[in-house]
């Protein structure tokens, strides 16, 4: 382990860094560090940006896929594409990590998490990572961070796009889409297709009264966005997003000849304005409707039924002060429903907030202010804040420091579900306090940042000896993530680590599918019409439950190689192959859950 953990490292501090001497970083943009626009070079919490070029050279067909090879993520996923998955950010539980796409909340409100699993990459133009608390800007959730993905825009000249292949599995991917701007009009519509016969979700070997056959996945995706300029500062838009996933999947406690299935539907719709009265008050209207609807079948019988609606209004304000600095004024409304097959005591609640931040830069130091307040319908007030200090140590050097507190409300099903669930409609929120501080540097073509967090986690919800529901358990994390990147016309090397301790406050164990150390380190180079890379992801050994019996067991650490080549016909025309998986590693993201093995995909694509 310790020789792997030094040849990462090793890679990320020699890599041959003469390919970009010459080579700016571009100025690149984010809005969700501070909820405005920002140079991501002043970002105070740790933020990585995944921009088209990164996806389109991941090759990657969903979110998930594309999302462990960043530091301080992990991914589980039960059984390949499609199936369930969860996100562990800097090793706190899957739920307290809040998914926004295109600002808006798509979660279920009975199990506080969002199907990252259903999104698949060809609607997304980028993805914004942020790590730590920030509830004192997003609410609920935020405590190990945010990951807002943005669907696709229309720029540039009208001009379609289609792309398509086929691979391992049976797997075949097609994709259409057409957009651009016409006068004072910004358009796109983007439609996908995937389709896998997959591989038996549950290992056959582990569990033998599984059903052994192939558990496939089919998606279709169509996402659609109008932006119309009414004068030079005001302009509405309106955006969609549509996945329908059908899963087979399988569960522990079947029969072999069950059949299970599922279908998972995410819908968006938004109406934004965006209007600036005056020179230095900008404003922003969003209506917006979030929702996740999931239905069960065994063999072919409808077994369950559950749907969240997440109806948002929000009203944010951006003021430029005299100082230079900016102020962030803003109040929103949160209305969520459950509809089920499965009786609950109460079907929805409201949340009004305030919101309010401040950002500044005075000589060589830059502070960063939010507070937030939360009143929800049925529990009460929840108040959360967060303090960000930078020091330039040159133009190239920053040091960062933070303090913040984050919260994750309970869920319907924690609150209002049957008893039999071990349901407490007294129960509180779980609160997070985390403190950090890191490094960056910003020079030419390098970006590399290096953060210490130390994030204390309490009020977890978790049964008692009586199964019922309490505020119990606390969770304490620390460590250390490391991002380093160089980019130039012709070569790009990202490097991701994270040494981290995630763990029961009370017991010290170790806290269930986190490892202690992963990483990934990626090389891609363009050679003529060429450009072929590779990619390194490593995980160490984690814990987890038995499927069987239930008693803590260990996953082995796992090396995964996966590589890529693509062929650029002429500037519309590229033909491109990935392998994952090279060497057809036999490992387990959680016990007794397959993953897959080598895998070829084989695509093309015209724009």
């Amino acid at each position: 382990m310790k020789q792997k953990q030094f040849i990462a490292v090793l890679l990320c501090v020699v890599t041959p860094l003469a390919y970009a001497a010459n080579t700016e970083m571009l100025d690149e943009v984010v809005v969700t560090a501070t909820r405005v626009e920002q140079p991501l070079k002043q970002s105070l919490v740790h933020t990585t940006l995944i921009d088209q070029q990164d996806i389109q050279a991941s090759q990657a067909a969903d979110v998930p896929t594309l999302l462990k090879s960043l530091a301080g993520l992990e991914i589980y996923q039960s059984g390949g594409i499609g199936k369930q998955s969860s996100l562990f950010m800097r090793g706190s539980n899957s739920s307290h990590t809040l998914v926004l796409v295109d600002g808006v909340r798509i979660n279920s409100a009975t199990t506080g998490a969002t199907a990252l699993d259903q999104i698949m990459l060809d609607q997304v133009e980028r993805i914004e990572v942020v790590r730590g608390n920030v509830s004192s800007m997003y609410g609920s959730e935020a405590i190990g961070g945010v990951v807002q993905i943005f669907t696709k825009r229309g720029k540039g000249a009208p001009s379609f796009n289609v792309s398509g292949g086929a691979g391992s599995n049976s797997t075949r991917r097609a994709s259409a889409g057409f957009g651009g701007e016409t006068g004072d009009t910004a358009f796109n519509v983007q439609l996908s297709k995937f389709k896998s016969d997959g591989i038996s979700a549950i290992k056959p070997s582990i569990v033998t009264s599984v059903n052994p056959d192939a558990d496939g996945y089919d998606n279709t995706s169509v996402s659609a966005n109008v932006r119309q300029t009414l004068a030079a500062d005001h302009s509405v838009s309106a955006s969609w997003l549509q996945s329908l996933g059908d899963v087979q999947y399988d569960s522990s406690s079947a029969r072999a000849s069950d059949v299970n299935t599922s279908t998972s539907v995410l819908r968006k719709f938004s109406l934004v304005s965006d209007n600036r009265f005056a020179e230095a008050w900008s404003s922003k209207v969003q209506w917006a409707s979030g929702e996740d609807e999931y239905k069960s079948y065994l063999n072919g019988v409808t077994a369950s039924s559950l749907r969240t609606n997440n109806s948002q209004l929000v009203w944010q304000n951006t003021v430029t002060l005299a100082s230079g600095g900016s102020l962030l004024l803003g109040v929103e409304r949160l209305d969520q429903r459950v509809t089920s097959t499965t009786v609950y005591s109460k079907v929805e609640r409201q949340v009004d907030s305030l919101l309010a931040g401040y950002t500044g830069t005075y000589a060589a130091q830059q502070v960063q202010l939010n507070l937030r307040q939360d009143h929800y319908s049925d529990f009460g007030t929840a108040s959360t804040g967060a303090f960000g200090y930078g020091y330039a140590v040159s133009d190239a050097w920053r040091v960062n420091a933070g303090i913040s507190t984050a919260y994750k409300a309970p869920t319907f099903t924690d609150l209002y579900g049957p008893a039999s669930w071990g349901s407490n409609a007294r129960l509180n929120p779980e609160r997070s306090n985390n403190r950090e501080v890191g490094v960056q540097y910003v020079a030419d073509a390098h970006r590399l940042n290096v953060v210490y967090f130390d994030n204390h986690i309490t009020d977890l919800i978790a049964a008692n000896s009586s199964w019922i529901l309490q505020n119990l358990n606390a969770a304490r994390i620390d460590g250390v993530e490391v991002n380093y990147a160089v980019r130039s016309d012709e070569t790009m090397f990202k490097a991701a680590l994270t040494q981290q301790n995630p763990r029961d406050e009370q017991t010290g164990l170790v806290l269930l599918r986190r490892a202690k150390f992963f990483s990934n380190v990626g090389l891609s180079r363009q050679i003529g019409q060429w450009k072929v890379g590779g990619e390194w992801q490593h995980s160490g050994e984690r814990v987890d439950y038995d499927i069987n019996t239930f008693a803590r067991t260990t996953l082995v650490a796992y090396d995964v190689i996966n590589v890529s080549a693509g062929y650029n016909v002429d500037k519309h025309l590229a033909v491109s192959l990935r392998v994952d998986n090279l060497f057809d590693q036999d490992y387990m993201l959680a016990h007794g859950y397959n993953t897959l093995g080598r895998t070829l995909f084989i695509g093309l694509s015209y724009q």
